[in-house]
């Protein structure tokens, strides 16, 4: 589990198909403290690290995860910025909300505008997934949690104050790009209990 706070912003420093896709992602975290089979969300897929050394490490990327992320949207490409969070741990402050790494599909930056400091982006979700996006409420964006502001439609808009700007890959956004999106899992059960409710048969 994870709560959509970047902690760093890690560099794709080497990409290789060998079977699977394995990928070399260069950090800032002492990896002495990270065990193999830990797992480090990269611009929100959780990801186990196979192998490290002092400022890197390696993960796999099936197949699976390709069909579901930006990952085989776009692919990666060296020097590529990934936002980067380790696994929450018993005690962490939860600053954001709960994030489980399991991508639900890729959505598409629509329009990027500055407003001020801030940068206001608007977002096209699959269809079968922007249902479960609602005003005010939270949805992971390449790992990163995110406040809703508005929602029309099969499209939503976020705003990115600077401080967020700085400190995650989202001062580069720019129209067009591929995000990896992961939908609240409250609202994804809410939505099942309305559907269940829905089908029940009704009593007189």
């Amino acid at each position: 589990m994870f709560t959509g706070i970047i902690t760093d912003i890690g560099t794709v420093r080497a990409v290789e198909m060998r079977g699977d896709m394995r990928a070399r992602i260069g950090c800032a975290y002492d990896m002495a403290g990270v065990d193999l089979g830990a797992s480090i969300a990269c611009d929100g897929v959780c990801l186990t690290v196979i192998a490290k050394g002092d400022d890197w490490f390696d993960v796999d990327i099936s197949a699976e995860t390709l069909s579901k992320t930006r990952i085989g949207a776009e692919g990666w490409s060296l020097g590529q910025r990934l936002n980067l969070e380790r696994a929450l741990r018993v005690g962490d402050e939860l600053g954001g909300h709960i994030v489980s790494g399991h991508v639900d599909g890729v959505a598409r930056i629509t329009r990027a505008a500055r407003e001020g400091d801030s940068l206001r982006l608007t977002f096209e979700a699959p269809a079968d997934l922007a249902r479960f996006i609602a005003p005010k409420g939270s949805v992971t964006l390449n790992g990163t949690s995110l406040t809703v502001n508005e929602v029309e439609g099969n499209r939503f808009g976020i705003n990115l104050i600077p401080h967020t700007q700085q400190v995650t890959t989202w001062g580069d956004a720019a129209e067009g790009d591929a995000v990896n999106l992961e939908i609240d899992t409250l609202a994804r059960y809410v939505a099942r209990l309305a559907e269940a409710m829905a089908d029940r048969p009704h009593q007189t």
